[in-house]
């Protein structure tokens, strides 16, 4: 269907070459998309944006999804043949991203503990692996102070998943005063909707009914003006204010 009078696969064309112009690909690629849209297109998303796109957290769950959409186990089987095969650290963490990502996080913290007793023992990435699957897997005490000691050592290193992580530790151990600060913090920055979506659950969990409705409603006006690709990177965390806001906003029961 046409938008605004054109084809959709000049849209998504013009979406790429925005694209290859930002992050300084050659310019033969806006000949190839202009004057083959739909397959220059196909290509350029295959060639370029897609592998780019897996070296950011965002791209990494997005291609994660499809996969998973198309065969959810194949990773973990994948995962678990190549340590097999080899049980190095960078086997190990793929085993152990493959663990939590299938709600498996438990069965993550000794491979995630075995990496770190590799060369790899002060890698800050394996570390803030390992405090998110000490929080998913009921361990929120253990994430806080893994974390804690983290930054002690590290003092400059930042990673907005390790701060999410914090955040949601600090939260579970219901230290509301800090886990406000943090998730006020990371709402300001955070380039996704995962922080607002887990902030106002959590208020809805300590009975701040109108605060969570606030922040739900300002998130999702918000929302409506993001592009369609960054829609569909936050699609589960938009849906999940919509849900909270239509069972906050209905009738309170006396």
């Amino acid at each position: 269907m046409p938008i605004a009078g054109l084809g959709l696969h000049v849209v998504i064309a013009a979406f790429f070459a925005m694209h290859a112009v930002r992050t300084g690909q050659d310019r033969y690629w806006l000949f190839i998309l202009f004057a083959f849209p739909g397959i220059g297109s196909l290509v350029y998303a295959i060639g370029i944006w897609l592998p780019e796109m897996r070296h950011t957290r965002q791209g990494r769950q997005l291609v994660g999804g499809v996969k998973r959409a198309l065969d959810p186990s194949r990773e973990l089987r994948e995962a678990l043949d190549a340590v097999e095969t080899s049980a190095n650290a960078q086997n190990r963490m793929r085993l152990a991203e493959a663990f939590v990502a299938a709600g498996r996080a438990s069965e993550a913290i000794p491979h995630y503990q075995a990496a770190l007793r590799s060369v790899h023992k002060d890698d800050p990435a394996i570390q803030v692996g390992l405090a998110r699957a000490y929080l998913e897997g009921g361990h929120p005490a253990e994430a806080r102070k893994l974390l804690d000691e983290l930054i002690a050592r590290k003092p400059d290193f930042r990673s907005s998943e390790g701060h999410l992580i914090y955040a949601r530790a600090v939260a579970a151990l219901d230290e509301r005063n800090q886990a406000e600060e943090e998730f006020e913090t990371l709402i300001g920055y955070y380039a996704g909707y995962e922080p607002r979506a887990r902030y106002a659950e959590i208020l809805a969990g300590w009975g701040e009914r109108d605060r969570a409705l606030e922040l739900c409603e300002r998130s999702l006006r918000e929302a409506k003006r993001l592009p369609s690709y960054s829609r569909s990177m936050n699609k589960e965390w938009v849906g999940r204010l919509q849900r909270l806001q239509k069972s906050l906003a209905g009738p309170l029961v006396s």
